[in-house]
């Protein structure tokens, strides 16, 4: 993994609400940023060459970004009428504040629009938050694999969640409008 730049630290709290957000593609030039915000997210990040590679596939690569640059980002693979949410993570200072459920409505609707009928995701048991978002966003549990997530210790199970994209939003699901950007 490359070195981070120094560039790339995250002020403690942003001045900016998440209306004062856009999304657009995600470029090469971002990942550093990327990388920082994925380090910082998680125990066992994504290293910067799979981050890389997703964009090298031609995955829906989406940043958040703000006035004081990249604050977020979602990636998204489809293929046979299925979408599959690989990951999203948001900067700390953002956490809580709905730019996640935003970034992953947008990903959702453009599943929609490509034709998928269903969008996949796993997330592990102990990321409550995240757990949270995607059972009130619609998505429901349908299986678990065992060992999935490397962990402190060993090996953590992975929750798999399926949301039916052709009847989303359910009732009583929220959508709040996607954020503004590039297509």
């Amino acid at each position: 993994m490359a070195p981070q730049s120094t560039d790339t630290a995250r002020p403690a709290a942003r001045a900016v609400a998440p209306a004062g957000l856009r999304q657009r593609r995600m470029r090469e030039t971002d990942l550093p940023a990327v990388v920082a915000i994925e380090n910082e997210g998680y125990a066992f990040p994504w290293s910067e060459e799979i981050l890389r590679d997703c964009l090298r596939a031609g995955y829906t690569c989406r940043v958040l970004d703000d006035r004081d640059g990249v604050c977020g980002y979602g990636i998204l693979s489809m293929g046979a009428g299925e979408a599959h949410v690989l990951n999203i993570c948001i900067d700390a200072s953002l956490r809580g504040s709905g730019a996640g459920r935003r970034l992953l409505y947008w990903l959702l609707h453009r599943a929609q629009a490509a034709g998928s009928e269903a969008a996949f995701l796993e997330v592990r048991p102990s990321n409550v938050a995240a757990v949270r978002l995607y059972e009130s966003s619609g998505f429901k549990q349908v299986g678990l694999r065992r060992g999935y997530y490397q962990a402190v210790g060993g090996r953590e199970d992975a929750l798999v969640y399926r949301l039916g994209l052709l009847e989303w939003p359910e009732p009583g699901v929220v959508v709040t409008a996607p954020l503004p950007g590039e297509p």
